[in-house]
C-alpha cells in the first residue's frame, strides 16, 4: 500500500475513501484537505436508492447506519400535476440531510484515524509533492480537473433547463413532483424528506420563463454563501397551495444550469479523481453520493489488492468504475431531456398521462408494471377509455386513410418509404422538406442531440407547404426520434411514426400510452433506419 495519502474534498466520497484506505492499512498516513470550515455546510438533501447500496453497506455500515436511525425513508413517487395526486409504488428509497450524513461520516474518519484539515485550501498537485497518491475529491468544481485538464481531457455538456436548490419545513411523505403554471411559465420542484422537520426542494423552470419571471438579477459568479432570496419569496408564493403556506430555507441557493462531465482519463500521474470531480450525472436520478461512495469503494480496494503498484491500481480502478458510470450517464439522459421539455408535457398531458410520460421516461411499461402493477393497469383503461381498444389494436385517422391498429411496417425505397398501415392502406413517405398531398414525412433523427435544431428546421419548412399526414421518424438515437417525433404530433399537431428495429411489444406500447408517438414501425427491407 502507498503509505502517505492526500484526499482533497470532504464531500461524501472523499470521507469515505479516507476511512476505507485507512481502515484496510492503519499505518498508511492519510490527510484529508478540506476548503471549508466543518460548519459550512452547502446544499439540504441526499437521496439513495434501497436497490443500489450493498456493495457501499458491505464496504462500511456507516451509511446504512445514518440511514436507518436518522434518514427517512419512502416506498411511493408521487407526482402532482392540474390539482390531481398520482402515486406509484415499488421505488424504495431514503433520504438524510447532507450536514447529518456528513457528521456522521467525519465521525467515523476520525474514528479510523484520519487527519481532517478544515479551511486548508489546495489548489494543485504541487502543494502536496511529498505525497504517494492525491486523490481529487473537490467536486463538480474541480480545480484539480482543470490542471490536468491537458492529461486527464474533461468534457461538459450543459443542460437548458435552470434549477436552484431549497429546502422547505413542509413535509412531503416521499420522492413528490410538483408542477405549477404561474403567470411567467411553468415551475416543477422536485421535493422529498430528510430529516423530522425538513425536506428538500428542487425548482426547475426553461430558461425562457426564468427571464420573463425577472429571476435572472441575482448574481450567480459571487463567492458562495448569499441566496437568491428574491427567488425564494416568488416560488414561495407560486407554490404556497401545494406547502401549505410554509416556507422556503436558503443555504447558498442560487440558479444554475446542470453540467454532466466526463474525461478521457480518470488518473494523471499519482493523482486520480473520483465522484462529481469526475463525473456528473443528472440529480433527478439520484445517483451523484451513491456514485462517489461507490468509486471510493472500487479505488480503496485496487489500492489493497495491487500493493506496491500504483500505476496498475489506478488503471484497475477505473476500468472497473468507468462502465457502471457511464451507464448512469446514458440512462440519466433521458431523465435530464425530459426536464428540459416538462412545460410542453405539461400543458399536452392529462395527470394520468403525463404521469406515465414522466415515470416510463427511462424505463419501459413492463418494468414500471413490476414496481406499481395497478398504476399501468390504469393508465390502460384509461386508454381504452379514450380509444376503444388495447393501444396496438387502436384505430387511428392518418389523412385520408384509417389505420386499423398502430404497428406499421415501413417499405424503404431510394428516395424515401412507404408505410403500410394495418388495414392494407399505404402512404408515401418523402425524404425532404417540401412533399405532394397524400405524402408523409420521412424524417431522419441525428445522432446527436445538438443537430436537433436543424431536425426542427427541416420538419417546420416541410409542415409550412401543407401539413402532411404522418411524419415517420427513423435513424438517430432512441432519445432523438422521440423528441423529433414530439415536436412534430406536439408541436405541429401532425400524426408521428418512430421506426425502430427491433421494436418489441413493451416498447411500442410505452411509446404508444406516453403520447410519445401516435403509430410505431418496423422497416421490412432497404437500407437500414
Amino acid at each position: 500500500m502507498v503509505s502517505r495519502i492526500a484526499c482533497v474534498g470532504g464531500g461524501p466520497g472523499g470521507l469515505f475513501f479516507a476511512t476505507l484506505i485507512k481502515q484496510a492499512d492503519p499505518s498508511a498516513e492519510v490527510t484529508l484537505f478540506e476548503r471549508n470550515r466543518p460548519d459550512d455546510v452547502f446544499g439540504f438533501g441526499v437521496v439513495f436508492s434501497d436497490a443500489t447500496l450493498a456493495g457501499i453497506h458491505r464496504a462500511d455500515p456507516v451509511l446504512r447506519e445514518a440511514l436507518a436511525t436518522r434518514g427517512r425513508h419512502w416506498d411511493a413517487i408521487e407526482v402532482r400535476l392540474k390539482g390531481e395526486r398520482i402515486r406509484c409504488g415499488g421505488n424504495g428509497m431514503a433520504a438524510i440531510h447532507r450536514r447529518t450524513l456528513l457528521a456522521v461520516m467525519r465521525a467515523r474518519a476520525t474514528e479510523v484515524g484520519v487527519d481532517m484539515r478544515f479551511g486548508a485550501e489546495v489548489s494543485g498537485p504541487e502543494e502536496l509533492a511529498d505525497y504517494d497518491l492525491i486523490v481529487a475529491a473537490d467536486g463538480a468544481n474541480s480545480r484539480f480537473r482543470e490542471r490536468l485538464a491537458a492529461e486527464l481531457r474533461p468534457r461538459v455538456d450543459n443542460a437548458t433547463a435552470k434549477f436552484i436548490w431549497f429546502g422547505t419545513d413542509y413535509m412531503f411523505d416521499g420522492l413528490t413532483f410538483v408542477h405549477q403554471r404561474g403567470p411567467h411559465g411553468v415551475f416543477a420542484v422536485h421535493g422529498y424528506p430528510i430529516s423530522e422537520d425538513i425536506s428538500t426542494f428542487i425548482v426547475e423552470t426553461d430558461e425562457e420563463t426564468w427571464r420573463a419571471a425577472e429571476l435572472d438579477e441575482f448574481d450567480v459568479a459571487s463567492p458562495p454563501g448569499p441566496s437568491d432570496e428574491k427567488t425564494a419569496r416568488y416560488l414561495e408564493e407560486l407554490f404556497a397551495e401545494q406547502i401549505g403556506g410554509h416556507r422556503l430555507l436558503v443555504n447558498n441557493s442560487r440558479w444554475a444550469n446542470f453540467h454532466t462531465r466526463r474525461a478521457r482519463r480518470w488518473h494523471a500521474g499519482n493523482v486520480v479523481l473520483l465522484g462529481d470531480a469526475m463525473h456528473t450525472a443528472h440529480f433527478s436520478v439520484g445517483s451523484g453520493t451513491k456514485m462517489a461512495m461507490e468509486d471510493a469503494v472500487a479505488l480503496a480496494a485496487a489500492l489493497e489488492t495491487r500493493c506496491g503498484d500504483l500505476e496498475s491500481a489506478l488503471a484497475a480502478y477505473e476500468a472497473e468504475r468507468r462502465p457502471p458510470v457511464e451507464k448512469i450517464q446514458n440512462s440519466a439522459r433521458p431523465s435530464l431531456a425530459w426536464w428540459e421539455h416538462f412545460g410542453r408535457y405539461h400543458d399536452a398531458f392529462d395527470p394520468l398521462q403525463f404521469t406515465f410520460h414522466f415515470l416510463s421516461r427511462s424505463i419501459g411499461k413492463s418494468k414500471l408494471a413490476r414496481r406499481d402493477w395497478g398504476l399501468v393497469a390504469d393508465v390502460e383503461a384509461d386508454w381504452r377509455k379514450r380509444h376503444g381498444a388495447a393501444p396496438l389494436d387502436s384505430p387511428l385517422r392518418v389523412g385520408p386513410h384509417t389505420s386499423t391498429g398502430r404497428r406499421a411496417t415501413v417499405e424503404v425505397a431510394r428516395d424515401g418509404a412507404v408505410a403500410v398501415l394495418p388495414g392494407g392502406a399505404r402512404v408515401p413517405l418523402r425524404d425532404g422538406a417540401a412533399t405532394e398531398a397524400g405524402q408523409g414525412l420521412w424524417l431522419a433523427a441525428p445522432e446527436d442531440e445538438s443537430d436537433l435544431p436543424h431536425a426542427f428546421a427541416r420538419l417546420a419548412a416541410a409542415v409550412r407547404t401543407g401539413p402532411p399526414p404522418l411524419a415517420a421518424v427513423h435513424g438517430g438515437t432512441p432519445l432523438t426520434r422521440v423528441l423529433l417525433a414530439e415536436q412534430a404530433r406536439l408541436g405541429h399537431h401532425v400524426p408521428a411514426m418512430i421506426v425502430e428495429d427491433p421494436l418489441d411489444d413493451d416498447r411500442a406500447e410505452t411509446l404508444l400510452l406516453s403520447g410519445r408517438a401516435d403509430l410505431v414501425g418496423s422497416q421490412t427491407g432497404g437500407r437500414p433506419a
